[in-house]
């Protein structure tokens, strides 16, 4: 090789520059690449698995606590039955919620909720859903309530240990009522039963105070927040041993 064919220090410098920026391109793609993957899978997963949400009410108390955030499995009911005792969020059937008023966000501040809705880091829409736990399925007749205040479905009363009342009080609800869940329906009840608008105040609404089974965007798992609250949600199978099928 002679003097004629040797890069020039020059050469060799704009060489050097042209490789790190190329480095750095790719870099900046792969990350990107990654980034647009991870937001693919998250949304998918919010999609059709898991989805989260936050509690704006002391209605599940102690169950779930005001500012809570749980996972919600999306796979009931589509692929697996909802049973008696979930925990379970649904959309409002009509006439359950009152308006809520539209908050105008900077478009900054918009662009970054959007994004952690994607991701399920933020629950813009819980505030369009309600939580209840799921007392009687289709064609359950559940009756409040008994000598000893207890509440029954099919004929067997249940002793509740989820339930939250005000001191002295034994009564699982401050309303008797009997009724026959219809097909395709649920009928629920916040765990604070004396502050709870559920079922029980809602015949009204033109479901009559049901949910819809189509309604339910699936049952609550966890509390994934915050740290010191994280736990498996019960659905107590034992509380409900021994009640027969309705006549669905």
């Amino acid at each position: 090789m002679t003097e004629d064919t040797l890069p020039s220090r020059s050469d060799r410098r704009a060489l050097e520059t042209k490789r790190k920026k190329r480095s750095v391109a790719l870099f900046i793609r792969d990350l990107l690449v990654i980034f647009v993957v991870a937001l693919l899978i998250s949304f998918l997963i919010k999609t059709f698995l898991i989805r989260s949400f936050y509690i704006p009410s002391g209605s599940m108390e102690q169950t779930l606590l005001v500012n809570d955030r749980i996972l919600v499995n999306q796979l009931e009911p589509t692929l697996m039955p909802i049973d008696r005792g979930d925990v379970v969020v649904f959309q409002d059937p009509g006439g359950w919620l009152s308006p809520q008023p539209q908050v105008e966000q900077n478009p900054l501040v918009a662009s970054v909720d959007w994004l952690l809705s994607v991701v399920g880091l933020s629950a813009p829409d819980s505030n369009d859903h309600l939580i209840k736990r799921v007392i009687g399925l289709p064609g359950d007749h559940v009756v409040c309530c008994n000598a000893l205040g207890q509440m029954s479905v099919n004929g067997v009363p249940l002793s509740e240990p989820y339930v939250k009342l005000p001191p002295g009080q034994s009564k699982v609800s401050e309303v008797n009522f009997d009724v026959i869940v219809p097909p395709d329906s649920l009928w629920v009840m916040g765990d604070n039963r004396y502050n709870s608008k559920d079922s029980r105040f809602n015949g009204d609404t033109p479901g009559k105070g049901f949910v819809p089974v189509r309604n339910v965007v699936g049952r609550a798992l966890v509390i994934s927040w915050p740290i010191n609250r994280w736990t498996w949600l019960d659905d107590y199978p034992e509380v409900f041993r021994g009640v027969e099928e309705g006549t669905r």
